[in-house]
């Protein structure tokens, strides 16, 4: 009854929305769930959009949120681009932003605040950044006053501030142990220092800026590693069990930690540092499995992969293991080739069978059996005619043989008087065998 209550007031905060809603939207800021009635996900989201409905509310917020049966109302969802359930957007204005975080409250609700505010955020005191700086683990800032920098880093953040959060200040308000080469400047501030960005070094501000939104070391899951996959970065990653405290484990993490913080110069531009507690999605990605605790490279937008040819013992031995990746002396293994592609294919295939034959073992023998059972009727049926049909018509054959036999030599009793007249004919002389052949003739 608790439970029951509770949706039903969380849904009382959230609108459902039907076709006057593309007429109307433009004069609020909405965050909407296009949800389809029969999808499982949409169904699983439910409760947790009912209780953003309520956060948002009790916040204050001028966010509103919706929900709208996009089959239903095809039309509208189509022209928000909604191709797959569910899809969550915040409008605003003309704009729509896409949400591709976790759907979690925590996470749409901070999202929601994020994009709903202005695209860059003034920092008027050195107080402000200071508590900005421990909300954030990456914070991008623009320093200085109009200028072409500060359009285009408005136009990226207009791109990106579904990712990140975008500042501005004064120079006065930067902390004491920043120092500019120059003015205006774009900096980001992580893993406990700043990077300048330089545009000669690091190229398109969108680029750099989409390559620094991440920590340099991170602790990776399947959701982050896509994400990963739109900076163009490879990623290195310790694969371990989070639960094992032995030696082997905790070391091969150290390692990455290490490289990822003492070698950020060298490697920052082309890799991605992180760890993973099992190997669980690692193997659905490798088609393989893996064995932890290891280290494994991936580049995710070829579906390529790297192993070390020989053991990790140290953090030396990694920073090989990296140069001769980005020498190409290291052998990438995987791909997205025809044959990595059919390989895919069966393995997803198996993988499919067997996660339903592990959940539910009597669903997969109806779902499995069956079409199994019935294919296998239908090529005995067709065995069986085939050999009854080859039997009929060799009996046929062998009649029509026999048939041609007693045409070509006559009948038994013909046979009979053929022979005697033989033995007539050794007796008798000609007239005995002139009977006998007149009385053939008849």
């Amino acid at each position: 009854a608790v439970v029951a209550h509770v949706v039903a007031s969380g849904a009382g905060f959230v609108e459902d929305l039907d076709e006057s809603f593309k007429e109307n939207r433009k004069d609020d800021i909405w965050l909407v769930d296009f949800y389809a009635p029969w999808c499982g996900h949409c169904k699983k989201l439910e409760p947790v959009w009912n209780e953003v409905g309520i956060e948002m509310r009790n916040m204050g917020s001028p966010v509103k949120v919706g929900k709208m049966d996009a089959t239903s109302f095809s039309s509208i969802a189509s022209e928000f681009g909604v191709r797959g359930y569910p899809t969550i957007k915040l409008l605003k204005g003309d704009l729509a932003y896409n949400y591709r975080g976790p759907r979690t409250k925590d996470d749409i609700i901070e999202f929601a605040n994020r994009v709903a505010g202005p695209l860059i955020r003034p920092l008027p005191s050195q107080h402000m950044f200071e508590h900005v700086q421990k909300r954030h683990r990456v914070l991008f800032v623009y320093v200085g006053g109009e200028s072409p920098l500060k359009e285009k880093y408005i136009e990226v953040a207009s791109e990106l501030i579904v990712y990140t959060y975008f500042f501005s200040a004064s120079e006065d308000v930067l902390p004491e142990y920043v120092t500019l080469p120059e003015l205006p400047a774009v900096m980001v501030f992580k893993d406990g220092t700043y990077f300048v960005y330089d545009e000669y070094e690091d190229g398109d501000l969108s680029s750099w800026i989409n390559r620094e939104r991440f920590q340099g070391y991170l602790h990776v899951d399947g959701f982050t590693l896509y994400e990963l996959g739109d900076t163009g970065k490879l990623v290195a990653i310790a694969v371990i069990d989070d639960k094992n405290s032995s030696v082997e484990h905790t070391r091969l993490k150290s390692i990455i930690q290490e490289v990822a913080r003492d070698y950020r110069d060298h490697f920052h531009r082309d890799f991605q540092f992180g760890h993973m507690d099992g190997n669980d999605y690692i193997n659905s990605l490798i088609m393989d499995d893996l064995t932890i605790p290891t280290i494994v490279v991936l580049n995710t937008s070829n579906q390529q992969y790297f192993l070390p040819d020989r053991h990790i013992e140290s953090t030396e031995d990694m920073v090989q293991f990296i140069n001769n990746i980005l020498d190409g002396t290291a052998e990438a293994q995987g791909g997205d080739g025809l044959l990595q592609r059919i390989k895919r294919i069966i393995y997803d295939a198996k993988s499919t069978i067997a996660s339903v034959f592990k959940s539910s073992p009597l669903l997969g023998c109806f779902l499995f059996g069956l079409p199994l059972g019935v294919i296998s009727i239908m090529c005995y049926g067709i065995c069986t005619a085939d050999t009854e049909g080859e039997v009929f018509e060799h009996e046929g054959a062998k009649k029509e043989s026999g048939d041609r036999e007693l045409t070509d030599e006559g009948s038994e009793e013909e046979q009979e008087e053929e022979k005697n007249g033989k033995y007539t004919e050794l007796s008798d002389g000609e007239p005995k065998q002139k009977d006998i052949m007149e009385k053939k003739k008849d």
